[in-house]
């Protein structure tokens, strides 16, 4: 289903804009192959053309990847298209294994959206052009050729890393797909990432430039948790526990790819996606840059600070659990206050590596899961006892209800959720949205360093009230708008600001 204007896109095609990779899909029927609209290849007739919003589109109705330019390596703009929140939700939780059972799945993922079956299905052909099964099925044989063409994982471990059921079913779709066995995609010759590294598996995340790393790795840094997380040598590492084991994680800025190159050490190579799905939140690699600043860019004053900072993200959570927890530890206190005392929480009750789990010397410990911190004596937490308790509210909660930091219907309805439990306020809900749901519109209000930073343009602190209302025109990007902000507040120092400031 062709569901973009034919002249213009070919127009990207012709001159290969890279302003639309990721979000424009060539397919050429004198082939039977799907493209990204960079590619390298010799440009087809127009006759010829098909343009798709997805890969997913492309290759439901029976074309296969092209081996040359290689669309499993297009920035991924699926979450973050802004077109449709409903449709960035499902993606999220697509991403995150929600459909790895099959048809049966929809309805469930429906359910979890709030909406029909049926409706669910209509949005992703509006968005998309494909159906979710779709949707999941190409994740799926995309990712299980990036491990091809990028490591040397045997093929058996690549089919389970990728989802597929079996090995039979593995070698059967990519049969079907490209005509020839999965192990005569892997070229004898191309560059292999993971050869670089003694362990572990490496992949490339590539983004849309511009990309401030320095401005990311700063807000890590800044809150890193010693024994969990470490920056040095321009490098983010931290320990990471998935289905009760535990490994570590390494990223690193590759510039000159457009890419962060990832290393990952876990003994399951199942949970692949799930880590990568997590640094891509983290790091904000989906995010739409340039389609984001011109929108901001409306209002003069927002325009400024885009202007000073093109490449600026908003940096998630790693752990929707994590990340509440250190909401909560940083109600009124600096950034640092809050770093130790999440330092004081894992020395507490996080789990220990061990030496095999241990590859770097900084990082020792996980961030303690809900279990652990429900079970804890927080009694020696140097925090006032309404905060403690606020900490086991959230435990038990997250014990309640597995799903509850996964998107969920509207903000307005995330909200809500949050927002009844036992120590987290308008704030702190705002603030989960933003860095754990990844809502784009999410916009603590109330905080201290949007209120500075907005004084900026006025030489007034704004009220709350007053910042909403001037934040309407910047829906449905508002977290972002929020960044700008939280980077242009003159209060303090980075490392001296509160938690709340971003």
């Amino acid at each position: 289903m062709d569901l973009l204007n034919r002249d213009a896109c070919y127009r990207v095609l012709q001159t290969r804009d890279p302003r639309f990779d990721g979000r424009l899909f060539v397919g050429v029927t004198s082939t039977g192959i799907y493209c990204r609209p960079v590619c390298p290849a010799q440009t087809p007739k127009l006759e010829n053309c098909r343009f798709f919003a997805s890969a997913a589109a492309a290759q439901e109705t029976g074309l296969r990847p092209c081996l040359r330019c290689r669309p499993e390596t297009a920035p991924d703009f699926g979450s973050w298209r802004g077109t449709s929140n409903t449709v960035s939700r499902a993606l999220a939780l697509i991403a995150d294994g929600a459909l790895d059972g099959g048809e049966a799945g929809v309805e469930a993922l429906a359910e979890r959206l709030g909406l029909g079956e049926r409706q669910l299905r209509r949005l992703f052909k509006q968005h998309l052009g494909a159906s979710p099964i779709a949707v999941a099925q190409t994740r799926r044989v995309l990712f299980a050729k990036q491990l091809i063409h990028e490591t040397r994982m045997p093929m058996a471990e690549v089919a389970l890393a990728a989802g597929f059921g079996s090995v039979r079913r593995f070698n059967e779709t990519f049969h079907a797909l490209f005509r020839r066995p999965p192990s005569e995609l892997r070229r004898k010759t191309a560059t292999d990432l993971s050869a670089h590294s003694e362990a572990g598996v490496t992949l490339r995340l590539r983004y849309r430039p511009p990309y401030d790393w320095a401005a990311i790795l700063a807000y890590l840094e800044a809150r890193a948790i010693d024994g969990v997380e470490e920056v040095a040598d321009d490098i983010y590492r931290r320990a990471v526990s998935h289905d009760g084991q535990h490994g570590t994680v390494e990223v690193r800025h590759d510039p000159e790819h457009d890419s962060l190159s990832v290393t990952i050490h876990f003994p399951c190579v199942r949970a692949l996606p799930a880590i990568l799905a997590r640094v891509r939140r983290v790091f904000d690699v989906g995010a739409d840059i340039e389609t984001i600043g011109t929108h901001l860019s409306r209002d003069p004053f927002l325009a400024q600070l885009v202007a000073q900072r093109p490449g600026l993200r908003a940096p998630g959570g790693w752990d929707g659990f994590e990340l509440a927890v250190r909401a909560i530890l940083g109600q009124q206190v600096t950034v640092v206050a809050a770093r130790r005392l999440a330092g004081q929480l894992v020395a507490l009750c996080g789990e220990t590596l061990s030496d095999k789990e241990r590859i770097h010397a900084a990082l020792s410990r996980t961030f303690p899961s809900p279990e652990r911190v429900a079970a804890a004596d927080l009694s020696t937490l140097g925090m006032p006892g309404a905060r403690r308790a606020a900490l086991t509210a959230l435990a038990e909660a997250a014990l309640a209800d597995r799903d509850l930091f996964r998107p969920f219907g509207t903000i307005e309805e995330a909200i809500t959720r949050l927002r009844s439990i036992r120590g987290i306020g308008e704030w702190t809900a705002q603030y989960i949205a933003l860095r754990v749901l990844r809502e784009t519109d999410a916009f603590p209000a109330s905080d201290i360093g949007l209120l500075r930073g907005a004084a900026i343009d006025t030489g007034n602190r704004p009220t709350p009230a007053d910042l909403l209302q001037r934040a309407e025109p910047w829906r449905p990007w508002r977290a972002y708008a929020a960044q700008h902000l939280w980077a242009a507040d003159p209060g303090m120092k980075p490392n001296a600001r509160e938690l709340q400031n971003g």
